[in-house]
């Protein structure tokens, strides 16, 4: 007998109160639960059944992931009219003028299209990150320096695109916010259910 829409649409979930987590993702892990190549997954960290990341981080990129079966809060966070910031350190090639920080501010072109206006900030010391397993590309003629940008929209690999259009390539990437939730004193590879308080933070951008 043919399922109803309703019933096609309903995902699986637990049975019990919706679930909170947050995940530092390691570098070279894909954003999803299964893969057919053998690749690490979110299932090698996260031993929680039911739950899906909110958006994504790429392979190559670090740091804070909401996982979560309350589908409707999913969608607010990610769907990009809400606006709602996200902020990543980034290392990047060479050390960035105050022109090439202001287009950055400003917005930039990408091929599809201009950003919105971020936040960034040039930080003076290096954030105090762990190593990652791989190296990042190093090149002694070449200084590096780290920045902080909050962008308000998701698009593949924005962060990247936009400081390439800058003239200063990313070399390392790791989010460290998403919305009123912090990656705080997680480590690469540990996950944790939100306290109460980040979950009543959360909470609040429902309508």
């Amino acid at each position: 007998m043919p399922r109803s829409p309703q019933q096609r649409r309903a995902p699986a979930r637990s049975p019990g109160p919706y679930r909170y987590l947050k995940f530092f993702k390691p570098y070279d892990v894909l954003t999803q639960f299964t893969d057919t190549s053998g690749r690490s997954t979110l299932k090698d960290f996260v031993p929680v059944p039911f739950v899906y990341p909110v958006g994504r981080l790429d392979r190559d990129s670090e740091g804070l992931l909401l996982l979560t079966d309350d589908g409707e809060l999913a969608h607010r966070l990610t769907d990009p009219r809400f606006e709602h910031p996200k902020t990543y350190l980034a290392q990047v090639e060479r050390v960035p003028e105050a022109d090439a920080l202001d287009r950055l501010r400003g917005g930039v072109i990408l091929n599809d299209g201009p950003t919105r206006p971020a936040q960034v900030d040039l930080l003076a010391d290096p954030p105090p990150l762990p190593d990652r397993p791989v190296p990042i590309r190093f090149r002694k003629s070449v200084p590096t320096a780290w920045v902080r940008l909050t962008i308000r929209e998701g698009r593949n690999r924005q962060v990247r695109r936009m400081t390439a259009a800058v003239g200063h390539p990313t070399l390392r990437l790791i989010r460290e916010r998403v919305g009123p939730i912090a990656l705080d004193d997680l480590r690469p590879g540990e996950w944790r259910e939100l306290s109460a308080s980040e979950r009543e933070s959360l909470l609040r951008l429902r309508p």
